[in-house]
């Protein structure tokens, strides 16, 4: 896919973006004032932005603290159009991408350690307006470059849904060899199945139906198992065990059919930003939830991995001011596999 070219740095005092007056409301249209950065921030010309079922659970007002009206978007790619005071190590121009981890407080006993937990995360979208939009306003930390050879419009969900299943798999039990169970095959499955393979996993794909069979087969599965017709726990008993199964909470069903299939100390991964947890069907093996993702270092990483061994998301690019559409089809599961905005 041919990149975009670069525009010129935005010199108008006004860009559009996608507001959400009140909760559950459809996107406006809206010019909003283009903020000169403050120090150790970056402005930054949005180019594409991936659309995420949080954007979905933001927008209908189901998290906490939200405050009305806003625009969302967390998985932003663009480049530099200017730097704030202090900001060093990047240049105007530079091609970079933001994540849901998009700044933290700094001090907390997280950010000592894991930022990406940080008591007071910088989301874009909720601390400050996100990517459905022309321009968008973020701390310098928390910024990673985009690889030459990713497009805007695959650099962006992998600064969200990649970074997510990347980190999470990194951070598994899962060595190469062992087989990894994805339950799923949206945006992060989709995704979280080319990732296993390239790292050398025995890879199973889980899913309801066989319309997706093919799709992930050519994604990286070396089977795909159907919850419709499969004994699903039993066949993957048969092919020695999961040593780990990915999931997200909207699949809740089929993960409690392939945990029967779990190894002998095997770990289950919740992708979820909301502590869902699967404990009850869990009989006794390591449980991971509420798996955010990671750092701008972790996209990072993210980015180079899936540029030099040719991960890539499959996505559907709509306009920017078709937002409402894109959101819709991203939760009624009909996007193949990842919607995201174009700002040209």
């Amino acid at each position: 896919m041919p990149e975009t070219p670069w525009r010129e740095a935005i010199t108008a005092v006004r860009h559009r973006a996608m507001q959400v007056l009140t909760p559950g409301a459809g996107f406006t249209l809206t010019y909003v004032d283009t903020p000169q950065p403050r120090p150790g921030q970056v402005r930054v010309t949005v180019e594409a932005c991936g659309v995420c079922h949080s954007d979905a659970a933001i927008t209908a007002g189901d998290v906490p603290h939200v405050t009305f009206p806003l625009v969302t978007g967390h998985e932003i790619a663009g480049r530099i159009e200017a730097l704030g005071d202090g900001v060093t190590g990047w240049g105007i121009g530079d091609r970079v991408a933001v994540g849901w981890y998009g700044g933290d407080c700094g001090y907390c006993d997280a950010c000592r350690g894991t930022a990406v937990m940080c008591t007071e995360p910088q989301i874009p979208g909720l601390a400050y307006a996100g990517g459905f939009a022309d321009s968008v306003t973020v701390p310098a930390a928390a910024l990673a470059p985009i690889p030459d050879v990713l497009s805007s419009a695959e650099a962006a969900p992998l600064a969200c849904a990649g970074v997510r299943v990347f980190t999470a798999l990194r951070q598994s039990a899962a060595r190469p060899g062992d087989l990894v169970a994805v339950v799923g095959l949206g945006g992060p499955g989709h995704l979280a199945l080319q990732f296993a393979a390239t790292m050398g996993l025995r890879t199973v794909s889980i899913g309801r139906g066989h319309g997706d069979a093919m799709a992930a087969l050519e994604l990286g599965a070396d089977i795909y198992l159907d919850t419709k017709t499969d004994d699903v726990g039993a066949a993957l008993r048969d092919l020695g065990g999961a040593a780990v199964i990915v999931a997200i909470p909207t699949n809740t069903m089929m993960t409690c059919a392939a945990i029967k299939g779990l190894a002998e100390g095997g770990q289950v991964i919740v992708l979820s930003t909301t502590g869902t947890t699967l404990g009850h069907a869990l009989p006794g093996p390591k449980l991971e939830f509420g798996h955010w993702g990671g750092t701008a270092h972790d996209t990072r990483q993210t980015l180079e991995f899936a540029a030099r061994n040719g991960v890539r998301p499959w996505v559907e690019q709509m306009p920017l001011e078709q937002a409402g559409t894109a959101l819709t089809r991203m939760a009624s599961g009909q996007a193949r596999f990842r919607m995201v905005l174009t700002t040209t």
